[in-house]
C-alpha cells in the first residue's frame, strides 16, 4: 500500500503541517521515537523506534506497508539525517513493493537560520551525522557561516573544531532546543562554547 516517511518538524506541534497529521491519521501503524509519537496520541498504533533497534523496526514498518498503511516518523525533514536514506536502503535490499510518500518537515537547521536571520544561499549546512567529521573542516574556512548539526555535544563539537585547528575566538552561535518553551539562542565564541553546557537537542552556527 503505502510508506509515509512524515517529517514532524523541530519537535513542537506548532511546526506539525496539516500534510503531515493527515498522513498519520491515514495510517493503520506509526512508527517513531517516543518523543515524536507524544506529538500524535490518537495513532491508531504506535511502535517505539529506539536507537538501538532502529533498522529492525524500520525493516517492520516496510514490511507492513506491503498490504497496509504505515507512517514513519522523522524529526525535522526525512531528507536531511532523517530516516528517508535507510528506509530507501531496506525497501531496495529487500525488494519490497512498497510506495513511499515523503512529507517535508521544518527542520532545526531551518529555525536555526531562521532565528539568527542567516539567508539560505548565505551559509553551508552541514550534518556531522554519519559522516568523518575530518572532512568537514575545509568548509568552515570558505568566508561563510555554517550551519552544523552536530552528532555530539555542543561542547565536545567546539573541543574537537578547537584540537583541529580552528581558532578559539571564532564566532559561534548554539540554538538550543529549538520551537520548545525552554528554546536558546546564544552567542558565543568557540572557546566559551568548550566550556559551556547545552543540550545534544542543539544547532550550532560557526561564523
Amino acid at each position: 500500500m503505502v510508506l509515509y516517511i512524515v517529517g514532524i518538524g523541530p519537535g513542537s506541534s506548532d511546526y506539525i503541517t496539516p500534510a503531515a497529521a493527515a498522513a498519520v491519521e491515514d495510517s493503520d501503524t506509526v512508527f517513531g521515537s517516543r518523543r515524536a509519537l507524544e506529538l500524535f496520541p490518537d495513532a491508531n498504533e504506535a511502535v517505539v523506534l529506539g536507537a538501538g533497534d532502529m533498522d529492525e523496526k524500520l525493516e517492520m514498518a516496510a514490511e507492513l506497508a506491503v498490504s497496509g498503511k504505515v507512517s514513519v516518523l522523522s524529526t525535522g525533514d526525512p531528507g536531511f539525517s532523517g530516516v528517508l536514506k535507510p528506509v530507501k536502503r531496506i525497501i531496495s535490499e529487500k525488494k519490497l513493493d512498497v510506495e513511499v510518500q515523503v512529507i517535508p518537515g521544518v527542520s532545526s537547521v531551518q529555525l536555526c537560520a531562521a532565528r539568527l536571520l542567516i539567508p539560505w544561499d548565505d551559509a553551508d549546512i552541514v550534518t556531522f551525522h554519519g559522516r568523518a567529521e575530518e572532512d568537514l573542516l575545509d568548509i568552515l574556512d570558505n568566508g561563510r557561516p555554517t550551519i552544523l548539526l552536530p552528532s555530539r555535544t555542543p561542547s565536545e563539537t567546539a573541543r574537537f573544531l578547537i584540537e583541529s585547528g580552528v581558532d578559539p575566538e571564532r564566532c559561534a552561535a548554539v540554538c538550543e532546543r529549538l520551537s520548545y518553551p525552554d528554546e536558546r539562542v546564544v552567542k558565543l565564541k568557540l572557546e566559551e562554547l568548550m566550556v559551556s553546557e547545552f543540550s545534544y537537542m542543539s544547532v550550532i552556527v560557526v561564523f
